[in-house]
């Protein structure tokens, strides 16, 4: 029965409770009982991550469990993750390393972590290169004019102040670029053409980036004047997707950008429909970026401090920094908000965790993970204590599998845990994670890393845009990634469950 005091969470679940609790009965009447508490529960998947308050999981017999359960029912009854998110985007928005929006969020991090009650909260300086866009314009003069919606790559130089203009040469793929002469591209702008592919896990994402990355080095070895590439994104707009690109200091550096994904294919169009013919196609490019000096920014960082074992630790993070044309929701405001809600309901529910739960918001991922490589020279000696590291980077989409890189040894002696996360639908992956760009480099030292595998069918429809806005976030999406980081980090901060060492890396 609803009644006017139910919140809306509530209210939704109980809407759901005859449902749930009847797949429930069912799959349980169906299944053989074992004593493997992961095959038994690993059938009791459902698409929605609300459970039946009226049913108690095998898994949840056992002390780790009875926490896990409670973590998880205290999630579904709090926005925090959402609210933290919000409050980033509304209050700080855009932050760039270096900025004063970057600025502007760390003392936020600081407040926020505070507010909430975490044991320390502390910041470890970074020194990040910063760069700021300016103005952008590109034209298509000849011999169909059209305006293009272009934005300056990260780290890009400018054009000479009254731009430039050249012929465009259209490029399928970087490998094309790189089979081309100096003859044909020399004193031309160059034009990457590469689509990239949907996917759920964003796997697509790797073979597209290296035209962003390294497009404007190869196009000026063949003494291009300019590059443009088409957005590295799957969506069909007129947004264009900026991200980091790089320099060699033995190629003379050339302006690089990039176009929308619609725009690319306007210009993708005329090509096709001047094929034949001796005509040319001639853009004209301005941009106005410039290197703004040397700041420093900061990895922010909240503990709750272990009763039992201090020295050992749980590490859970995201990026403070974003790009600067939207409000950085998506890339990386929603982990911030993840991470640092599940530390809270992990301590509000539970009380103070057996070893320590840290949360570190690192700095300036966007430009090169310098945050991160600063936080593992700075804690070189402190990296053996690291029980688990992990990430949230890529949006709010919901979890739909756990991987791992543990030792192989002890891997299966998580069942509990796992049993926890199929009943969610969330299935037990491979044993190769990286764990997150930022946490990328620990297992190299022998840390253990997870990553919690999201839906990112649509993440790179708005990533790196003007787009990203706290709009593209489903409550109910980044609320079940608070249930899932809040359940995996009480079982690693509450039980004697060591991993460690890491798999090596392959």
């Amino acid at each position: 029965m609803i009644n006017a005091s139910q919140t809306p969470i509530q209210i939704r679940s109980t809407l759901k409770l005859s449902l749930v609790a009847c797949t429930f009965l069912l799959i349980q009447a169906c299944s053989q009982t074992t004593d493997n508490n992961f095959t038994e529960t690993s059938d009791f998947s459902t698409s929605n991550h609300l459970m039946d308050r009226s049913f108690t999981p095998q898994w949840s017999n056992s002390d780790i469990g009875k926490d896990m359960l409670a973590v998880r029912r205290a999630s579904e009854n709090s926005l925090l993750s959402y609210d933290i998110v919000k409050s980033l985007t509304v209050e700080v928005g855009p932050r760039i390393p270096g900025s004063k929006g970057d600025k502007a969020a760390v003392a936020w991090a600081e407040d926020k972590l505070q507010s909430l009650g975490f044991d320390k909260v502390y910041k470890q300086p970074v020194r990040v290169r910063n760069w700021e866009r300016g103005f952008a314009d590109a034209r298509v003069l000849a011999p169909f004019e059209q305006n293009l919606v272009i934005t300056a790559l990260g780290g890009s130089i400018a054009t000479p102040e009254e731009g430039l203009q050249a012929k465009v040469l259209m490029f399928d793929s970087l490998n094309d670029l790189q089979l081309a002469s100096n003859g044909e591209v020399e004193g031309n702008i160059v034009f990457l053409n590469t689509k990239m592919q949907r996917d759920r896990a964003g796997k697509f994402y790797g073979q597209v980036v290296p035209n962003r990355v390294n497009g404007a080095v190869e196009a000026a070895k063949l003494g291009a004047k300019a590059v443009i590439i088409r957005s590295v994104g799957t969506d069909n707009s007129r947004f264009a997707h900026t991200g980091i690109m790089r320099y060699n200091d033995e190629v003379k550096k050339i302006p690089a950008g990039a176009i929308s994904t619609a725009d690319a294919d306007i210009l993708e169009a005329m090509f096709e429909t001047l094929q034949g013919s001796d005509q040319e196609i001639v853009l004209s490019l301005n941009m106005q970026a410039k290197d703004a000096g040397w700041q420093t920014s900061y990895n922010v960082i909240g503990e709750f401090t272990g009763s039992e074992r201090p020295e050992e630790v749980v590490l859970i993070s995201a990026h403070l920094d974003s790009w600067d044309e939207g409000t950085g929701a998506l890339d990386d405001g929603a982990g911030v908000g993840i991470v640092t809600a599940a530390a809270k309901l992990v301590k509000e529910t539970l009380g103070q965790p057996k070893r320590t739960i840290r949360v570190v918001l690192y700095a300036a991922e966007e430009i090169g993970l310098v945050g991160a490589y600063q936080y593992t020279r700075a804690n070189k000696d402190d990296l053996p204590n690291i029980i688990m590291a992990a990430e949230s980077d890529f949006g709010a989409g919901q979890i739909y599998q756990l991987d791992t890189r543990f030792n192989s040894a002890v891997r299966n002696n998580a069942e509990d845990l796992y049993a926890a996360l199929a009943e969610m639908g969330i299935t037990l992956g491979s044993n190769d994670a990286r764990g997150g760009p930022d946490v990328s480099m620990l297992p190299a030292q022998g840390v253990p890393v997870i990553s919690l595998r999201q839906d990112g069918t649509y993440y790179f429809d708005y990533h790196h845009t003007a787009n990203d806005t706290l709009d593209k976030i489903k409550i109910e999406d980044i609320q079940q990634n608070q249930s899932v980081w809040a359940m995996v980090t009480a079982y690693m901060a509450n039980t004697n469950f060591d991993p460690r060492p890491a798999e090596p890396l392959e």
